[in-house]
């Protein structure tokens, strides 16, 4: 009976012990599976190095090719404007006329020393005045004749080039007081002068195409032609005027347009990454990504480049090869590890 009762109490013993040696495994596997949960779970992309355009832009405003200022040289009273605002005009078209009562006059002055001199004329011819007399009056007529065309110039108003009347400042009667009376421009071509900072100044050329946008027409482009590149660097700046020229066949853009003006300056190598790789830090502009190595990922600061679709060119920050996070940056920390999903 004693012996049943040692096997007994030994039976229960080796059952609780079993129980516990299960109660701690089944507790060791919770545990591992805990830590195991708590290792963020990222997705991982490998970037390299790619050959990208350099294209830079540049906001400015439109202008005319040629602007002119139509004024009589000296003050006189507008007799009539014969053009509108928004009227096309072309080389040498009549544009206003002047009162002609000074022109009258010596067109009168001019018509009697005609007479005159075709008397003096005929007495030289026969030794009835000297040379000198002669000389004189024809230098008088010339003068004179000279004045007429001058006046003639600033009574009848030409247009000096095919363009667009752009502004009107008097009525008909009016003196003329300084101002010009209208303004003509030539808007086929039109230009745009950016300012290029001084490290692309040997890559920027005379020729180079560039591409406008002009807020007016959204989503169209027109194309662009460097007209001129000025010689000299602004110190204060440390930039350069370029001239671009638009043919404008069309005459859509306008002076006083807004336009951006992108430049293609070559290609150059540069790391690029999905765009989803960048996270911004909270409080600050600054960007960076997650670089993945050796089972952790570590906080990289970048510079970024240009967008480029679903993409950004970095400038500095990563290297060429790098495997970095593109998806579960959300509870990373740097030098955590982390599992990665395929």
């Amino acid at each position: 009976m004693k012996s049943v009762k040692v096997s007994v109490m030994a039976l229960c013993a080796m059952c609780m012990l079993a129980s516990c040696n299960s109660k701690n495994a089944t507790e060791q596997s919770s545990d591992a599976m805990i830590v195991e949960e708590v290792q963020p779970r990222v997705k991982l992309a490998s970037v390299a190095v790619q050959d990208v355009d350099q294209l830079q832009v540049y906001a400015a405003t439109v202008v005319s090719d040629i602007k002119n200022n139509i004024a009589p040289a000296a003050p006189s009273r507008i007799e009539k404007i014969l053009v509108e605002v928004g009227d096309n005009v072309t080389k040498g078209q009549k544009l206003v006329q002047m009162d002609e009562s000074s022109l009258k006059q010596l067109r009168l002055q001019i018509s009697n020393m005609e007479v005159e001199f075709n008397r003096i004329d005929e007495l030289y011819k026969v030794g009835g005045v000297s040379k000198a007399e002669w000389d004189n009056m024809k230098l008088q007529l010339e003068v004179n004749k000279t004045s007429y065309n001058n006046l003639l110039e600033n009574t009848q108003l030409l247009s000096p080039i095919d363009g667009v009347v752009t502004a009107r400042n008097y009525d008909d009667g009016d003196l003329y007081a300084g101002q010009a009376v209208l303004v003509v421009q030539k808007i086929a071509p039109v230009k745009l002068t950016i300012n290029v900072s001084e490290k692309y100044f040997a890559r920027i050329k005379k020729g180079n195409k560039v591409m406008i946008e002009a807020d007016a027409y959204p989503g169209e482009q027109f194309e662009g032609t460097v007209s001129l590149v000025y010689p000299t660097i602004d110190p204060m700046t440390h930039t350069f005027p370029v001239e671009v020229s638009v043919a404008n066949k069309d005459k859509k853009i306008r002076p006083g347009m807004f336009a951006r003006a992108t430049v293609n300056l070559g290609t150059e190598q540069h790391v690029v990454v999905p765009d989803v790789a960048i996270v911004k830090r909270a409080g600050s502009g600054e960007r960076f990504v997650y670089v993945y190595r050796d089972g952790k990922v570590w906080f990289q600061p970048v510079q970024l480049g240009q967008r480029l679709g679903d993409k950004y060119e970095l400038l500095s920050g990563v290297e060429n090869n790098a495997q970095i996070v593109v998806a579960g940056q959300a509870h990373l920390s740097d030098g955590i590890e982390v599992i990665v999903e395929k």
